[in-house]
């Protein structure tokens, strides 16, 4: 066999390499969760914590939080919130931080939620997300959004995420 028609060892060990990434990839493509949803109610109590009242008519604030949820999320969850409100009439902020742990849609764990909301002149804005890889147990790999509803004083959740599929 001639020398020059051999393909260099290096070469082969590459393109090996590379075909098993690419097999690899598709694997988990395969593998990738398809979008769920989940919604119920839950209960909420807020504890404010010391105040302060800032120059120009803005006041800060600190909340912690206890949640009971019901509906597909079944559990509890505990956070801080920071509050700002300012000398205009229905403008505000929040920012908040809670650790839910419980079972969603049968699945167990636990998983950290971020608020950011504002309210211009009575115009509300929030995005809740799941914070990333902040899932544990049956839950590792969630990933969301999730939206609060209030009508006559109750709060309502709709929670619209993915979840690796179940080993």
């Amino acid at each position: 066999m001639n020398n020059r028609s051999r393909v260099p060892a290096g070469i082969i060990v590459v393109v090996c390499l590379f075909l098993g990434s690419v097999f690899l990839v598709e694997a988990q493509v395969q593998k990738e969760a398809v979008v769920a949803h989940a919604s119920g109610t839950f209960d909420v109590k807020l504890t404010p914590q010391a105040n302060d009242e800032g120059a120009g008519g803005s006041t800060l604030g600190r909340m912690s939080i206890d949640k009971q949820f019901h509906g597909e999320l079944e559990g509890t969850s505990k956070g801080e919130m920071l509050t700002a409100g300012t000398s205009v009439q229905g403008s505000a902020g929040y920012v908040a931080i809670e650790r839910v742990s419980g079972t969603l849609q049968g699945r167990s764990g636990a998983f950290v939620l971020q608020h950011s909301g504002t309210m211009t002149r009575g115009a509300p804005q929030l995005t809740i997300t799941v914070v990333p890889d902040s899932g544990t147990g049956q839950l590792a790999g969630l990933a969301g959004k999730m939206t609060i509803n209030i009508a006559d004083g109750k709060h309502s959740y709709e929670f619209e995420y993915t979840l690796p599929a179940a080993p």
